[in-house]
């Protein structure tokens, strides 16, 4: 069987980024998307989501046409199915955790769903947590639960733009065997945004690194090697030179 496959050619400007991106990746595991500050990251993932609409081009979610300038076609977001977890957990403040997590349910719990939320309270070690507002959560916490509400859309595919970015390295510590449990143990194929060297390492089965709006390359973890290692030791000149 064929792995579920992103078709993309999209043009799109925003400042001064012009965004121009035409290529197929397979999307089954983890696939990390990889690039400095301002190379078009977020807005591909926002596009592929429906957030934010291209210029031109089209977009294919595993055969599924969800954007074709030249057709007219742009499906909202509500129609793509897409569980979409942002860098902060954007939690709602007046719910408690059980609540915010079957915001995400589509028309109720229904016995034909994939995903049921028992499933994904076991799957985050959230249990202890259902009574709880958000306030009273820490930062991976937050973003377990966000993770679990975006499972419970039970959605054809989820995104994650830099989960990990706003907490310390012991909170990304703390949520990294997550997510790597819903990598392994929830067949959704996830989009993972990151500038993290490590983080690829750990969780990415294939990667597409991006630079100034444009691909740079595509492939598994081993074949884009060379382009990791050369952002890696960038990453660590940078951290040698703040510390002098």
């Amino acid at each position: 069987m064929a792995k579920p496959s992103l078709d993309i050619s999209v043009r799109r400007k925003i400042g001064s980024l012009d965004l121009e991106l035409d290529f197929s990746a397979s999307t089954g595991g983890l696939t990390a998307v990889f690039g400095r500050s301002g190379s078009g990251k977020t807005t591909l993932i926002n596009m592929l989501a429906g957030l934010l609409k291209p210029d031109a081009g089209r977009i294919s979610l595993y055969g599924k046409v969800v954007f074709d300038s030249d057709a007219g076609i742009d499906l909202p977001p509500d129609r793509r199915n897409i569980g979409y977890v942002f860098q902060e957990g954007r939690l709602f403040p007046h719910m408690k955790v059980k609540t915010n997590l079957l915001y995400g349910v589509k028309g109720g719990l229904r016995s034909e769903q994939k995903i049921v939320l028992d499933e994904v309270v076991e799957l985050l070690g959230i249990g202890k947590l259902l009574d709880r507002r958000p306030h009273h959560l820490s930062g991976g916490e937050k973003q377990r639960v966000a993770i679990g509400r975006a499972l419970l859309m039970n959605p054809d595919l989820l995104i994650m733009d830099e989960p990990l970015a706003a907490l310390d390295d012991m909170r990304k510590h703390e949520i990294l065997p997550f997510i790597e449990r819903v990598r392994d143990e929830i067949v959704t194929p996830i989009v993972y945004v990151t500038h993290s060297v490590a983080e690829i390492h750990r969780l990415a089965s294939s990667v597409i690194v991006m630079r100034e709006g444009r691909l740079l390359a595509s492939g598994s973890v081993a074949e884009v090697e060379r382009y990791l290692s050369l952002s890696e030791r960038m990453q660590e000149m940078q951290r040698e030179q703040k510390s002098a």
